[in-house]
C-alpha cells in the first residue's frame, strides 16, 4: 500500500482532470497552489485535508497506481479499467464525467462495400488491445491488434491497418482524417476506482470519501 497513513487520490492529466476538478471542490477538496501551476514539476500534492494527498499521473496509469496500492483511490475511465481488468480494483461510483465512446472506425471509402457482420479476421490499430480482442472474440472474429499510444487516425493512411479502435467524442478528429465510426464497443465515463485492500483495511475512511463523492454526483444529477 501507499507509504504513509495519508490517503492518496490518483487523478488523470488532461481533459478528465478539468472535468473532475469541480467535483473535487464540491466534495470539499482543494489542492495546494502548486497543483494549478503549469510550471510546477512535482506530481504529488497536499490538499486542505491533512490526511489526503493527490497524485497526478497519465490516465492509463491511474488504474495501475490504484491496483498496486500506491494510491488508495483514483479517477479512471472505464475504458482503462476494462483494458487492464485488475481484480484489485473496485468501482463503487460512476462520476458521470468524461463521456465518450469506444468505437471501431475505418476509411470513408470502405463503408459502402464493408459489412462488419462478414468479418472473420480484422487488423486494427488501438491503445486497447485486450479490450479489442475480447470484443471481437465475442463475435467470433479474430482481431490482430497493433498497439499505438497516439495518432491512431494515421494508421489506415500509412498502411498499418484498415481499421482502428479508439475513443470518440464529437467525431471531428475522425472526419478530419477521412474516417467513419462504424461499430460502437462501449460507452465510456469516468469512475471512482478503489483499491480493494484499502477498502477492507481502512473501511471507515474509505467509506467517508466514497460517500462525499456520491453526494456530489447525486446533487449534480438532481
Amino acid at each position: 500500500m501507499a507509504d504513509t497513513d495519508t490517503f492518496v487520490l490518483a487523478l488523470p492529466k488532461g481533459r478528465i482532470l478539468r472535468e473532475v476538478m469541480p467535483l473535487l471542490r464540491r466534495a470539499g477538496i482543494e489542492p495546494e497552489p502548486a497543483f494549478h501551476d503549469d510550471s510546477a514539476r512535482q506530481l504529488r500534492f497536499r490538499t486542505n485535508h491533512a490526511d489526503l494527498d493527490i497524485i497526478r499521473v497519465r490516465s492509463f496509469d491511474v488504474a495501475t497506481f490504484v491496483a498496486f496500492g500506491a494510491a488508495h483511490l483514483g479517477v479512471a475511465g472505464n475504458d482503462v479499467l476494462m483494458e487492464f481488468d485488475y481484480p484489485e480494483i473496485y468501482t463503487p461510483l460512476d462520476l458521470d464525467i468524461g463521456h465518450c465512446r469506444l468505437s471501431v472506425a475505418e476509411p470513408r471509402e470502405l463503408v459502402e462495400t464493408d459489412d462488419p457482420a462478414t468479418w472473420s479476421h480484422v487488423r486494427v490499430a488501438t491503445k486497447y488491445p485486450s479490450l479489442t480482442r475480447r470484443h471481437f472474440a465475442r463475435r467470433g472474429v479474430q482481431a490482430e491488434c497493433i498497439k499505438l499510444n497516439g495518432a491512431m487516425e494515421l494508421a489506415p493512411k500509412m498502411g498499418l491497418c484498415r481499421r482502428i479502435v479508439d475513443l470518440v467524442s464529437s467525431g471531428e478528429t475522425l472526419r478530419a482524417n477521412g474516417l467513419v465510426e462504424i461499430e460502437p464497443i462501449a460507452d465510456i465515463t469516468s469512475r471512482l476506482a478503489v483499491n480493494r485492500t484499502a477498502w477492507k483495511t481502512r473501511a471507515r475512511e474509505m467509506a467517508g470519501w466514497i460517500e462525499r463523492f456520491r453526494e456530489v454526483v447525486h446533487a449534480q444529477a438532481a
